[in-house]
């Protein structure tokens, strides 16, 4: 009977990739961004962006001078986005091109 051979050393664990972006790498990291129910969000501050996604389809939103914190979301109505200014209505805001 042969003696048993040592065993290989593991291979070390390669990192996670993270998932890839929805929005525009030009605008960088978003300062928030969530999502709930069939809508995701990601508003870049320095860009005065609202990028909104509802049910595949993206379009951005000048954010003016809101700051945008977190969403609220009733079915029926549309999304209210919490900024140092109160809540705003994306429905307030202007799309852009």
């Amino acid at each position: 009977m042969k003696p048993m051979k040592p065993m290989e050393p593991m291979k070390p664990m390669e990192p996670m990739k993270g998932t890839e972006p929805w929005w525009p790498r030009e605008l960088g990291q978003p300062a928030s961004s969530g999502d709930q129910n069939d809508m995701r969000y990601a508003f870049f501050p320095d860009a005065h962006r609202l990028l909104v996604e509802i049910d595949g389809q993206s379009t951005t939103y000048d954010s003016g001078d809101h700051r945008i914190s977190g969403v609220q979301q009733t079915n029926g109505t549309a999304p209210r986005f919490s900024s140092q200014n109160g809540d705003v209505a994306l429905n307030d805001l202007k799309v852009v091109d």
